[in-house]
């Protein structure tokens, strides 16, 4: 299975805005849920995949057959992993994320959904996000089911792989690196601590299915909110649209930040074309609402 790299916009789609208003008037009622996607991290640094510039122009991810099936394409994935988690590690969270913790600090959202693996709604402050796609700071083993934090791993594998210090050509929204095959060389790749097995970010490839009492756990998100926020996500696949579905077949107001078209603007009452860092930081100030700014971040952590 390929990743789905595009999808092909429709002359009917409705046109996107910069009115900021039915946004604001939904948020200031509450029990929104924001849904958001790898749009609302690229101020932090972190490529989007579908967007102008995005990954997949450049860029096929691992899907799970591969990994699972290949011993080289397992070297492959984790010396360019290992490369992209010294970057991606240190990504910090930016103002729309920022935006967000403020918003749910006052009260105002009923939950979050990420499909990105990358923490940093957390970083920022927010609680009980739900990671659709998993997280690459953790990772668990294929046999045992083991977990261990990434950061350990990222050890482990410093000690195996003295000098490896090659220059990537960029990253990914997954925490790969862009490296040639003769820059992976003979990447040396870890086993699992407890049983021997073959270990795997704990996040979910292309080619993987989300767990199911994830995905009903996230509709039953859906049932409750009273709105659905949609923040920087395509909405290309699957596993984000469905619950944009859910919402608008519910008759529940549905509302999209993205600065391109997404397969779910039929579905919305508005997407607004904006930054989303502008857009976020825009509404919590039209709401009265301060937002951390990066250094009390730092501080609190």
């Amino acid at each position: 299975m390929r990743p789905t790299v595009s999808w092909t916009p429709t002359a009917d789609l409705p046109p996107g805005t910069t009115d900021l208003e039915p946004v604001a008037g939904v948020l200031s009622t509450g029990g929104v849920l924001v849904l958001s996607g790898a749009g609302i991290s690229t101020e932090s640094g972190i490529p989007d995949y579908r967007g102008e510039g995005g990954s997949l122009s450049r860029h096929t991810p691992m899907t799970y057959q591969d990994f699972t099936a290949h011993g080289q394409a397992r070297r492959r994935y984790w010396a360019r992993s290992h490369l992209g988690w010294r970057t991606f590690g240190r990504a910090r969270p930016n103002a729309g994320h920022r935006a967000v913790a403020a918003f749910a600090r006052h009260g105002l959202l009923s939950g979050v959904i990420t499909q990105n693996v990358d923490g940093l709604h957390q970083a920022a402050g927010t609680e009980g996000v739900v990671e659709l796609h998993g997280s690459l700071a953790r990772v668990v083993c294929l046999s045992c089911g083991a977990f261990s934090p990434r950061r350990e791993l990222a050890r482990r594998l410093e000690e195996a792989n003295a000098g490896f210090e090659p220059v990537a050509a960029g990253i990914n929204p997954d925490g790969d690196a862009d490296l040639t095959d003769e820059q992976v060389g003979d990447f040396r790749v870890l086993p699992c601590t407890v049983c021997g097995g073959i270990l795997k970010p704990d996040v979910v490839f292309f080619g993987e299915t989300v767990p199911p009492p994830r995905v009903e756990h996230c509709r039953e998100l859906v049932r409750e909110a009273a709105s659905l926020l949609v923040l920087g996500s395509s909405l290309t696949v699957m596993s984000g649209l469905r619950f944009v579905r859910q919402a608008a077949q519910a008759g529940k107001p549905v509302l999209i930040v993205n600065r391109d078209q997404t397969r779910g603007d039929r579905h919305a009452l508005t997407r607004v074309a904006l930054p989303l860092g502008t857009a976020l930081t825009t509404l919590a100030g039209r709401l009265g609402i301060p937002v951390d700014d990066e250094a009390t971040i730092r501080a609190n952590e």
